[in-house]
């Protein structure tokens, strides 16, 4: 059995921190897993500058309400879910993500969780498990299916090298070129023709 392990952000949705970074006039929140490979790292140093500004969850998802999926997204998640099984594996959060599942028809999700103070601070996270998108698609392994993946950014090569077929999409330059062996796509009909063949 096969099961599609997508990531969010950069290949369903636009990334949420450069959106909220755009909405805020904080340039410096626009750093992401394309940037930085360390999550753990990068989250740290967004929830200081969040603080910094005194800034909380409401704030970040007050922009979220307004992001929408990247055209396109939602009629090529509805294909996919119709040939396959689909699981979109993200370094997001649950507070983060219900508003755009909403919008692309809630598709099922494995993300982590925030930790949220009483005024909305947010004081830390949890990460469901070490490494989540190579852990989870080790796991479904374990149960005797196959995977397929495709993503973005530093934080998707392991579950895109771990797969049976990976497909980098919409990535940086530098990315590509450190992994030549894997195709680059650009569009959803090339991500779905891909996905079709290695079905």
């Amino acid at each position: 059995m096969n099961v599609v392990c997508l990531d969010l952000e950069g290949v369903l949705v636009p990334e949420i921190w450069i959106a909220f970074a755009e909405e805020a006039g904080i340039p410096e929140l626009k750093r992401t897993t394309r940037d930085e490979p360390d999550y753990d790292k990068l989250m740290k140093w967004r929830l200081d500058v969040l603080a910094e500004h005194g800034l909380g969850l409401p704030d970040v998802q007050a922009t979220i309400a307004k992001i929408d999926p990247m055209p396109g997204a939602r009629a090529f998640l509805d294909e996919l879910r119709s040939l396959t099984q689909v699981i979109i594996i993200s370094d997001t959060f649950e507070q983060f993500a219900k508003p755009l599942m909403e919008k692309l028809g809630w598709p099922t999700l494995f993300c982590n969780e925030l930790v949220v103070a009483e005024d909305g601070t947010i004081t830390d996270f949890a990460m469901r498990c070490p490494e989540t998108k190579l852990t989870t698609v080790r796991a479904l392994h374990s149960c005797g299916m196959q995977t397929i993946a495709a993503g973005d950014s530093h934080n998707d090569l392991g579950m895109i090298l771990d797969s049976k077929a990976g497909f980098l999409f919409r990535t940086t330059d530098a990315i590509k070129a450190e992994y030549p062996e894997l195709p680059a796509l650009e569009t959803y009909d090339e991500l779905l023709a891909a996905i079709k063949a290695a079905l």
